[in-house]
């Protein structure tokens, strides 16, 4: 690079990532702090030729004060907060870190069901209360032998359900852009029909990504179709679960419990019923986020930039590859 390119970069990016975005030649790097406002933001974009993004959207006001940009890198896998369509109009890229988070996303998921299953919340609090004569009430599960649905069989899906097998569960999988057979030589049996599949699966863990096909997915019909009893997980994004009518599953007992690291708004207000349900355990939107998660998407998001300044891109963690021609 004969010119020196502006970077910016989040100022709780790790300093495995911003280590080698700095021993490169011809880059300058701009840090912008988490929660930055918008029009602070923007006055950073004119000269910017990349951006990391975390919880900072991107959307078509940002691409329009972005002249100079020639790659848009989000330090996670979601991007409903970035405007593609603005992106690719200017032929900008959209990068995410692959499965540089997964393996984290999928502990948690099964994390959560274990959690629910054996009553840690309940069992932690009566050991400090010093409740013991009821013990005998309201016994913990096994979750071997039970049934776990998989919904969506890609990065992270395809983590979750070999750590559910490791206990011993049957695992479903339902992902209809998935021919039957790749499923199945994984080891798994293929759903065609969600709903159909709903009534046999004790534990549902959602790993699909928030779309105009899956916001609301499970709404009070569906969740009413799920066993009676039965325990959701969701990992993936807020809005694919229509929340009050999961609180009602909840307060009715159609639903055991659920385990929520994502919710429709983000950050949750102390206004959020859900998460003060007792048979709720949540988490703030930190699935994917671990000690050596947090280092590889750093790592992961730098060399993606530089990829694209390179000009050797890698096509296969661009969001809208199209724009590569």
């Amino acid at each position: 690079m004969k010119n020196t390119k502006t970077v910016l970069i989040p100022d709780f990016m790790k300093e495995a990532g911003v280590r080698i975005l700095r021993e490169r030649d011809g880059i300058e790097l701009v840090e912008y702090k988490m929660g930055i406002a918008a029009p602070e933001f923007h006055r950073l974009l004119p000269d910017a030729s990349a951006v990391a993004l975390a919880a900072t959207g991107f959307g078509r006001a940002e691409t329009e004060q972005s002249p100079k940009m020639e790659v848009v890198a989000r330090i996670g896998v979601g991007f409903d907060a970035v405007d593609i369509p603005s992106l690719s109009e200017r032929r900008i890229p959209l990068m995410v870190v692959g499965t540089a988070n997964s393996v984290s996303v999928a502990e948690h998921a099964v994390f959560m069901m274990m959690s629910l299953a054996k009553r840690a919340l309940e069992m932690d609090r009566r050991m400090r209360d010093g409740v013991w004569h009821d013990r005998q009430n309201n016994l913990p599960a096994e979750m071997s032998g039970a049934t776990v649905l998989v919904i969506g069989f890609g990065r992270i899906g395809t983590r979750t359900a070999p750590r559910c097998a490791a206990f011993g569960m049957n695992v479903l999988v339902y992902d209809p852009y998935l021919a039957p057979e790749v499923i199945r030589q994984a080891g798994y049996e293929p759903v065609a029909d969600l709903d159909a599949a709903l009534p046999r699966a004790d534990y549902v863990s959602i790993h699909c990504p928030r779309n105009p096909e899956t916001v609301g997915m499970f709404d009070a019909a569906r969740l009413a179709r799920m066993k009676p009893g039965a325990i959701l997980v969701n990992t993936a994004r807020g809005g694919i679960i229509d929340e009050p009518a999961l609180l009602a599953a909840l307060r009715s007992g159609h639903i055991a419990g659920a385990g929520l690291d994502v919710v429709a708004t983000e950050p949750a207000g102390p206004g959020n019923e859900l998460l003060q349900s007792p048979n709720v355990i949540s988490s703030p939107h930190v699935a994917g986020v671990t000690v050596q998660s947090m280092d590889a998407m750093s790592v992961a998001t730098a060399r993606n930039i530089l990829s694209v300044l390179d000009g050797t891109p890698i096509r296969e963690i661009v969001v809208n590859a199209e724009v590569l021609g």
